[in-house]
């Protein structure tokens, strides 16, 4: 069971600390100068929990393994990063900019699935969806 919960622990304290930072990074500075630190960091860090994590890795033949899909990422986090950068800058409250990309993600992400990944699209998906939607209405009401 902790096998199962762990990472999901992991990605919710990450996002709230990542909301936090993302919110505090100072007005005048660029957003893309602050994620060349951002990912300098993050290159530094993944390279010592490699070799942490793996005595014996040869991370040259990892790196040979690799397809497109590292180099996509990496532009799609870009992205990722921006978009949260600039919605907080233009005024976009820690509390809400969350909710309301998480449920218009997880309805992308329900035709993704079904999609690309042939997942079954089933009436609680659908229902699911409606309340994401009913969330968002009240989410957002002043």
């Amino acid at each position: 069971m902790f096998n199962y919960v762990w990472p999901v622990l992991l990605v919710v304290l990450s996002n709230v600390l990542y909301q936090i930072c993302a919110k505090s990074l100072p007005d005048g500075m660029n957003p893309f100068a602050s994620l060349t630190v951002t990912y300098s960091v993050g290159t530094v860090f993944s390279f010592v929990l490699y070799f942490a994590m793996n005595k014996k890795g040869n991370i040259l033949s990892e790196y040979s393994k690799m397809n497109a899909a590292p180099f996509v990422l990496g532009i799609v986090l870009v992205g990722l990063e921006v978009g949260f950068l600039y919605a907080y800058r233009n005024g976009w409250q820690v509390s809400t900019l969350s909710i309301v990309q998480s449920a218009f993600l997880a309805v992308a992400l329900i035709f993704v699935g079904c999609l690309l990944y042939h997942e079954a699209l089933t009436w609680n998906k659908i229902i699911g969806v409606g309340i994401c939607l009913i969330g968002l209405y009240f989410v957002n009401m002043n």
